[in-house]
């Protein structure tokens, strides 16, 4: 059995266990963490997820972050100055775009608002955020919009509930649930 096919059966034990009520929003994002290299082969899986998380009764709905950057960047009326001059742009040094990121959150809040208390939303696509915005800001900051589960795909590792996103540390502890492929 491969790495993913671990993770993928997991997942789907920890998504068919009842879900705890009561829970606050950061205490119902659930992190599927996995090497980056797999990047690639996980998108193909993405489905066989869906289907695991429908099999033990839940609705899915998914959120793929991977071209919000280029979306976002393409309608701001000042790109072109930008793309000359990124240092314009509020958090560039940081890496951690301001006006993005609050875009951003106000995105995925808007989508997790919209599911059930039975249902999971899935964040694909966090490691296109690397360099422009934060997985950790985001998912704080959208945390009290979660009615269900929302499950975060992570292309990174996890020790002692610090999340490491492409080698750089995001460096939030969370009382997330981390399923990984070890």
């Amino acid at each position: 059995m491969s790495r993913l096919d671990r993770l993928v059966e997991r997942y789907a034990e920890h998504i068919a266990t009842p879900w705890p009520e009561g829970l606050s929003g950061i205490e119902r994002v659930i992190f599927v963490v996995y090497p980056p290299a797999d990047e690639l082969k996980f998108r193909v899986y993405i489905d066989e997820f869906e289907l695991r998380t429908r099999d033990a009764g839940h609705g899915w709905s998914l959120l793929d972050l991977t071209d919000a950057f280029p979306q976002w960047m393409a309608a701001q009326r000042y790109r072109d100055k930008y793309f000359r001059r990124p240092e314009l742009l509020a958090g560039y040094p940081e890496g951690r775009l301001t006006e993005f990121t609050k875009h951003l959150v106000e995105r995925t809040s808007a989508h997790i608002e919209q599911a059930s208390a039975n249902d999971v939303v899935a964040m694909a696509g966090v490691g296109a955020l690397f360099g422009v915005s934060s997985v950790s800001t985001v998912v704080d900051q959208a945390a009290s919009a979660i009615n269900g589960r929302l499950v975060v795909f992570f292309p990174g590792e996890v020790e002692d509930k610090t999340y490491r996103l492409l080698d750089a540390r995001d460096g939030w502890g969370y009382l997330a649930h981390a399923i990984t492929t070890d």
